[in-house]
């Protein structure tokens, strides 16, 4: 019964022998052309298609699947490179360490030298340490949760985007190499001048292991030893990340970052008179431009006085400024005025949402907001055009009739009137300033930051 049923069924399918035939073929070709293309489907990396071809299904199954020699060859570079970086940053915290625990407090628990001593020999070396710890702490957690989540090759770990979070301890190394040549000479003098100093570091580096039989001098160059490296450790990472990566980009600015920085501290140790230098970099104009940015915000920070880690530096850049004798310049227009160059940054303080991390990914509340405007460098410094000009206390309007220029009216005060060269550039500065002055100032919550009809100033106008 089952045989006859079986040939009714292919009678009535119309298929005979050579359509049957010419279908198996067919499959059979089908069949083997995605064979083949799983064999040499492209690299998911580069997007080639030089995959080996592998007949051992089992061998097919272990390797990384979709990769290309090539790009097996750079994840494994890349991966080395990571964990290199992370490493060498955990190893420069155990000399960190060192000198704290096998030196410092030692020192100051047997009273051999004052605490201004310990100051000026140590420097800025516990703020060294607890930037580091927060640094390595999130870098760790990253290669634990990339290990966690079955990403061997460390692909998801981004070093450049980690680096940028924590570029506030670029300073932190600014501060210690620019205070180095003065602690050496302070440590030279009081070993020399008291015994009992010159004994306990001689018997330090000789009995005490932790140390490697290394001396003091060594482990206080650590600090210098780690910026320089920074850059290198980054070059290797970027060469082994492909441009497509979603930190090429981050890498490629810390470097940047860190160079601009190294060069400040060089610059900055000629106009002290000290000989010694950093590890150049290649200059260009665009390293010269963040180094001349990095000199005005030290300016800027140091003249709000507001602590670096609540500090966020939203806008800087050349602006053109005047100040209009009467408040009917519009009518008259932008060209009677008189304007001159001058370098503004917008400066806002920001409240610590967490007090276990640097900089928290969610900034909290806004405290404060200012303009500050320096005037073109002169004879290598820079020269304030005036105090800072608070948000809180301003009013920043536009008119359709001039709408390269946006005004800033300081309440009772003075009045101002920036532009610049990109018309574009000019309402992006204005939506920034506007937005913080509508933030700050309760009494001007109530008419969205315009002119209070309780104010009575010449320059203020609807």
């Amino acid at each position: 019964t089952r045989t006859k049923s079986a040939d009714v069924e292919r009678a009535d399918s119309g298929i005979g022998q050579m359509p049957a035939r010419k279908w198996r073929n067919r499959a059979s070709e089908t069949l083997s052309s995605l064979q083949a293309w799983e064999a040499h489907r492209p690299c998911t990396d580069c997007g080639e298609r030089d995959l080996p071809v592998v007949t051992d299904v089992q061998n097919c199954n272990q390797r990384r699947a979709d990769l290309c020699e090539k790009c097996r060859k750079r994840r494994t570079e890349r991966k080395e490179s990571v964990l290199e970086f992370v490493n060498t940053e955990a190893s420069y915290g155990e000399d960190l360490r060192i000198i704290k625990e096998e030196f410092y407090l030692p020192m100051q628990a047997a009273g051999l030298l004052s605490q201004e001593q310990l100051q000026g020999i140590f420097s800025n070396i516990q703020e060294l340490i607890d930037l580091n710890e927060n640094f390595l702490e999130i870098l760790q957690e990253e290669i634990d949760q990339a290990f966690d989540q079955g990403d061997d090759d460390l692909m998801t770990v981004c070093i450049g985007e980690i680096f940028l979070e924590f570029v506030n301890m670029l300073p932190a190394f600014q501060t210690y190499c620019l205070q180095q040549s003065s602690s050496v000479n302070m440590l030279n003098a009081l070993e020399k001048e008291k015994e009992l100093l010159r004994i306990f570091l001689n018997v330090s580096q000789n009995d005490n292991t932790a140390l490697r039989r290394m001396n003091l001098r060594s482990f206080l160059m650590a600090p210098l030893q780690r910026v320089t490296k920074y850059p290198l450790l980054l070059s290797r990472i970027i060469k082994a990340t492909t441009e497509y990566h979603p930190d090429h980009g981050s890498l490629r600015e810390a470097k940047s970052r860190i160079e601009s920085h190294l060069e400040h501290i060089n610059m900055k140790t000629k106009q002290e008179g000290n000989t010694w230098t950093l590890r150049s970099f290649r200059q260009d104009s665009k390293k010269k431009r963040e180094v001349i940015n990095i000199e005005m915000r030290e300016t800027a920070l140091k003249t709000v006085g507001w602590l670096r880690e609540e500090t966020r530096f939203v806008m800087e850049g050349s602006l053109q400024l005047a100040q209009p004798p009467d408040g009917q310049w519009v009518k008259k227009g932008s060209k009677t005025l008189k304007f001159q160059n001058m370098q503004v940054l917008l400066l806002v303080n920001m409240k610590r949402v967490s007090e276990s991390s640097l900089e928290s990914a969610e900034p909290g509340p806004v405290k404060d907001a200012v303009l500050v405007l320096i005037r073109d460098k002169n004879n290598g410094k820079f020269h304030l055009l005036r105090e800072p000009l608070r948000l809180s206390n301003c009013i920043v309007s536009t008119d359709p009739d001039c709408d390269d220029t946006f005004e800033l009216i300081e309440i009772r005060r003075e009045a101002f009137v920036f532009r610049d060269s990109d018309r574009a550039r000019t309402h992006h500065w204005f939506r920034q300033i506007r937005r913080y002055s509508r933030e700050l100032g309760s009494w001007k919550k109530r008419r969205n930051a315009l002119p209070n009809i309780m104010i009575s100033t010449p320059h203020t106008r609807p």
